[in-house]
């Protein structure tokens, strides 16, 4: 039973990417400097929960997605996941939501990441997941914190194409009462933290962070429609994800917006110079979830071996429907109708196979890869309407049992020629 990414490394032919991961890396290091050295106060949340009102309020954040990714890039998963295995955790726990309760439980400072992260001052995070409860209450009792629940209520109307009317029209598409539900909550969670912190919501502030938000998503999209209409592909999935996420953990912020109009002045370039991805595009792919942490050069051999290119993942073509927002003077509740539906569009039907099919159509997709975590339930919830969506419009979709942050039973080298395997039965290589 192999576990090994094979160490392979993506391949990175942009200027701006190395920008963006140099920030990152010094970001990372002055959080660390802000949380651990001189001990602010700090929150951890999930990735779908209001950044925004945190950035205002200058209060570091931990999101447990990044740490989990930034866990797994450590090569630590595994450890940790055997943690939760011999304090009788269930098999089928998600990894990607608790390998930080993991590190948290493990106590050992000598091998956690900044030796572990102290007491925050509250955990966030939307009920999205049947897990997400057990997970944040149970880490907020080990940190000696308290956990702020954000409901997820359903949806009584449901418009699967509204990715083309979310920008204006969001009360309608998101629904009035579930806006003003998250509308309330946030208003609580701001009140808690001018508590506890000492410090200010400024609504000016936010107000601008808000624009300022749209116009950095606005290049991101313009890069999205950029990349898909190119014939060859002239960025990497490996060079998309971080100059698309890395943006968004900043969003708003000066630096965020400058690297976004960066990003997509040098796709527009190299489209203009004819540079593809590679060597000789074969044929244009689709990869559907959350990114492979663990081997990120798992994309890399599929396109230079293959010509097998990822031309589609969700991160940047997500930034458009779901980030920008006409506030109509209500910027509070054009956040809230952001944060209420970011799961849910991504993951389930109708949102996600209707939008995921027109990209597929967009981006004239050959076919689709889709990581199928075992045993992380709200990744799973839509895959197979999408995946039979996608077939019925003539897109072959593979299904990958494989985990984002876990390297459990996967193997570089298995993995690639399992895809290339799939790719050659559909008569595609």
């Amino acid at each position: 039973m192999s576990t090994s990414t094979g160490g392979q490394r993506s391949r990175k032919d942009l200027e701006c990417t190395a920008a963006a991961t140099a920030y990152q890396r010094d970001f990372v290091a002055d959080l660390k400097r802000r949380v651990i050295d001189a001990g602010e106060p700090f929150a951890i949340a999930q990735a779908d929960t209001p950044h925004e009102i945190f950035h205002v309020m200058d209060i570091p954040l931990v999101t447990n997605q990044w740490w989990s990714a930034y866990i797994s890039a450590k090569q630590l998963s595994k450890h940790y996941d055997q943690v939760l295995g011999n304090l009788g955790y269930p098999a089928n726990r998600c990894r990607y939501c608790s390998l930080g309760l993991a590190c948290t439980l493990d106590n050992n400072p000598r091998i956690a990441p900044w030796g572990g992260l102290p007491k925050p001052t509250v955990l966030v995070a939307r009920l999205t997941c049947e897990c997400i409860e057990h997970v944040f209450g149970q880490w907020a009792t080990a940190l000696g914190s308290e956990f702020f629940p954000l409901e997820a209520p359903g949806w009584q109307h449901k418009d699967p194409q509204w990715y083309r009317n979310s920008n204006e029209r969001w009360e309608q598409v998101f629904e009035q009462r579930r806006i003003d539900l998250l509308v309330a909550e946030m208003q609580e969670l701001i009140s808690l933290l001018e508590d506890r912190t000492g410090r200010k919501f400024d609504e000016a502030k936010f107000l601008q962070l808000m624009l300022d938000i749209n116009e950095q998503e606005g290049y991101i999209a313009e890069a999205a429609q950029m990349i898909g209409a190119a014939r060859p592909c002239p960025v990497s999935i490996a060079e998309q994800m971080p100059n698309t996420m890395i943006p968004q953990w900043h969003r708003g912020s000066p630096w965020a917006v400058a690297h976004a109009r960066r990003f997509r002045d040098e796709v527009k370039r190299r489209i203009a110079d004819g540079v593809g991805v590679g060597g000789r595009e074969r044929l244009r792919l689709m990869w559907i979830g959350a990114g492979l942490w663990h081997d990120p050069g798992f994309y890399s051999a599929l396109e230079d071996r293959y010509g097998a290119v990822f031309v589609w993942s969700m991160y940047m073509p997500f930034a458009g429907p779901q980030y920008i927002r006409e506030l109509h003077d209500r910027p509070l509740h054009a956040l809230a109708s952001r944060i209420c539906s970011m799961n849910e569009v991504l993951h389930l039907p109708p949102w996600m196979n209707e939008w995921m099919v027109s990209e597929a159509d967009r981006c004239d997709i050959d076919a689709a890869v889709m990581l199928v975590p075992p045993d992380n339930r709200l990744s799973q919830s839509g895959t197979k309407i999408t995946e039979h969506a996608l077939a019925r419009a003539g897109i072959p979709t593979l299904a990958l049992p494989a985990d984002m942050v876990s390297a459990k039973d996967w193997s570089h080298e298995r993995m690639v020629e399992h895809v290339a395997g799939f790719l050659r039965q559909e008569g595609l290589l």
